[in-house]
């Protein structure tokens, strides 16, 4: 006998699970053709942009709406952090703001690296975690 990898009820050899099968979450965790869940693809994007694209482009993922959600939102992510550093980098050559921006570098930089990890996090759930703003052009781009 084998074991629901799911939620642990015994079932014959090669069936399906009669509780989980075609359950609330089942989109978010069903195996994409490369043997990546999806959940472990959203998770995945978030590291760099690089599988972020990747993912965008590959045939399996792109029709995927929960992966192409989470590699919009962290390209958009990675956009809107690269613009806060350039402009913190502006102000700190500023005289007496750039002193201001001494304090600043640490808190935005340990703030980004908490909001990055909660989205990876969320991703690897299965949820569809929306960032304010970028959360919302996200969706839009990953359509429907």
């Amino acid at each position: 006998m084998a074991f629901c990898p799911t939620c642990g009820t015994q079932i014959a050899d090669g069936a399906a699970c009669p509780k989980c099968a075609g359950g609330v979450g089942a989109s978010a965790v069903t195996p994409a053709a490369a043997g990546l869940t999806d959940n472990v693809a959203g998770a995945l994007a978030y590291v760099t942009i690089i599988p972020a694209i990747v993912f965008l482009v590959l045939e399996p993922f792109n029709r995927k709406r929960f992966v192409r959600f989470h590699a919009f939102q962290c390209i958009f992510f990675a956009i809107a952090w690269t613009v806060l550093w350039i402009g913190l980098a502006f102000i700190s050559h500023i005289p007496f703001l750039g002193w201001a921006t001494v304090l600043l570098w640490p808190l935005f930089s340990l703030a980004g690296f908490v909001i990055w990890l909660i989205l990876v996090l969320k991703a690897y759930q299965g949820q569809m975690f929306k960032l304010p703003v970028i959360g919302d052009m996200a969706e839009q781009q990953a359509g429907a």
